[in-house]
């Protein structure tokens, strides 16, 4: 009887423990409204983005390429740069990676170095027609990807080249 008791006492216990547990949070509507109200202007602002760049995609991405052995821009490649610059200075929520390439010839590590080089002058011209250096970043891929993979000085002059690329 004891034990029936105590059974009792202790299902008792814990309905009411159970009955006096956290009380369920319900989400208030003020705030639930104005999180929806967020994620729909950011979702605006980013579709809004994606248009921009896809209008000014093409100008961005145009490439500039560079002779042999050299980094130095030459005046069609300032032509290119200076309207990147005009862009970018429209746009000032666009980014940019400038990714510099080259030729087969010439080992991997000095490959990569010219690479670098020839990223970091288109950069550096963009950064004296006053685009933020914060909206650029560099790579380099040396010899690794080029666009024409012949073993001849035409496919050679393209893939002596810097990329582009845009994002936000």
């Amino acid at each position: 009887m004891k034990s029936r008791l105590l059974l009792a006492v202790m299902a008792l216990l814990c309905l009411s423990l159970m009955s006096f547990g956290c009380a369920s949070k319900k989400v208030a509507g003020p705030d639930k409204d104005n999180w929806e109200e967020q994620e729909r202007e950011r979702l605006a602002k980013e579709r809004e983005l994606r248009e921009k760049l896809g209008r000014v995609a093409g100008e961005l991405g145009s490439m500039i390429y560079f002779d042999l052995d050299r980094y130095d821009l030459k005046p069609e490649a300032r032509q290119v740069l200076t309207r990147k610059a005009e862009i970018m200075k429209q746009y000032p929520e666009i980014k940019l990676v400038v990714e510099g390439n080259c030729d087969e010839r010439g080992t991997a590590e000095y490959n990569l170095a010219l690479g670098e080089r020839r990223a970091r002058a288109a950069a550096d011209y963009l950064v004296n027609l006053g685009v933020p250096a914060a909206k650029l970043s560099i790579v380099s891929y040396g010899k690794e990807r080029p666009i024409d993979p012949g073993h001849n000085e035409a496919a050679w002059s393209k893939n002596r080249r810097d990329e582009f690329k845009p994002s936000y």
